[in-house]
């Protein structure tokens, strides 16, 4: 016994039933009730009993072979009760109740192979969704002198996996941050946006300006893929105040300013990350409340009966009040309705916002960064 307490309860207590078992059950009984009262209203003999065969079958489908087993025998047992009060003798209605038995036992072992497979199914979607979270670490809430959130929204209601790809790291040059859309799906795309992410995570501590990392991404997407295969990008650096960004063929970033959204194009298109692009920078002074959206090209192309998602229009009013993870919230939700639940391609989300200095003194902007005036 526990000083001072009870004696802790060792037996785990009843389990609740499932909503599977408690849709098979319902489903079944109201099969077994129809066929009962049918055959309790009809004059002639019991040839309907052969019907409730039918019932473990229908209980197959949503519960567990536990549950048919017992739905059948209480099915064999009506049968057997409206065989004897309709005096039906001999092998007619043995013939009907051993059917029954017989359906039972077959629905049974189906029932046992669809719980086998759900359970390799649900096995697989958690191994998947282990390998997305290796590769998508929870980024924020404060990264230096940024709040920060991070979102992943999959297109597939089973599993959240694919190649979209964030990360946030406070380095000796400043916050750097990477977002990314690796072309494909499945398996494939997570593996390269795992080696985009692990090169990422030890050049950004590395390398003293963002040219240098996107050339060392793009020799490390070159070794991994085929000659069709690339990932686009854009990275952004806060240091002292001053953002910097550079965009290897990935969406625009939008910074919300003072009820203002302002795309932040790059000064020169560059191609892809496998592609050798060579990239110049858009460099901003940032002010104190200023929030930035990087994003993958899923949200630019959600729609609806051919209407694109208004993210530019609607993008102050979601994201710009609350803080950075209620902003991404809102963003999802309204995505969501917009699209009718049914998103074409998977989305990664950073929203950023800068709440002043953190202490550092303003580092200088290095000669080959190109600035882009005024917002």
């Amino acid at each position: 016994m526990l000083f001072g307490g009870t004696m802790p309860t060792l037996l785990p207590g009843p389990r609740p039933m499932s909503p599977g078992n408690r849709a098979g059950l319902g489903a079944a009984f109201v099969l077994l009730a129809v066929v009962s009262a049918v055959e309790v209203g009809d004059d002639s003999s019991a040839q309907f009993v052969g019907l409730l065969a039918a019932v473990p079958f229908v209980a197959a489908v949503f519960a567990v072979w536990q549950v048919v087993l017992g739905v059948g025998v209480v099915a064999t047992v009506v049968g057997a009760v409206l065989v004897g009060s309709a005096g039906v003798h001999g092998m007619s209605g043995l013939i009907n109740l051993m059917g029954v038995l017989l359906a039972t036992g077959v629905a049974a072992a189906g029932a046992t192979i669809r719980q086998r497979q759900a359970e390799r199914i649900a096995e697989l979607l958690r191994l998947a969704a282990v390998a997305q979270q290796a590769v998508l670490r929870p980024i924020g809430p404060q990264v230096g002198a940024l709040s920060v959130a991070g979102r992943y929204i999959s297109a597939t209601a089973a599993a959240d996996i694919g190649g979209d790809l964030y990360e946030a790291l406070n380095t000796p040059y400043g916050v750097r941050i990477i977002i990314g859309d690796v072309r494909g799906k499945g398996l494939d795309a997570v593996r390269l946006a795992s080696i985009v992410l692990g090169s990422y995570r030890h050049v950004a501590y590395e390398r003293a300006d963002l040219r240098s990392i996107v050339a060392d991404l793009d020799r490390a997407v070159a070794r991994s893929v085929g000659d069709e295969d690339f990932v686009t990008a854009a990275l952004v650096e806060e240091r002292g105040g001053t953002l910097t960004i550079v965009n290897c063929g990935h969406p625009a970033p939008l910074l919300l300013r003072r009820g203002q959204v302002i795309p932040l194009e790059p000064p020169a298109p560059a191609p892809p990350l496998g592609f050798m692009p060579e990239v110049k920078a858009r460099v901003e002074r940032l002010e104190p409340g200023d929030r930035l959206l990087l994003f993958t090209d899923g949200l630019g192309e959600a729609r609806r009966e051919g209407e694109f998602f208004p993210t530019a229009d609607r993008a102050w009013r979601l994201l710009g009040h609350g803080t950075v993870g209620d902003g991404l919230a809102s963003l999802e939700s309204a995505l969501v309705d917009w699209v009718y639940g049914r998103l074409e391609d998977d989305i990664a989300l950073v929203l950023l916002e800068y709440v002043g200095p953190d202490g550092d003194a303003a580092v200088p902007v290095p000669s080959w960064e190109v600035g882009a005036a005024g917002s």
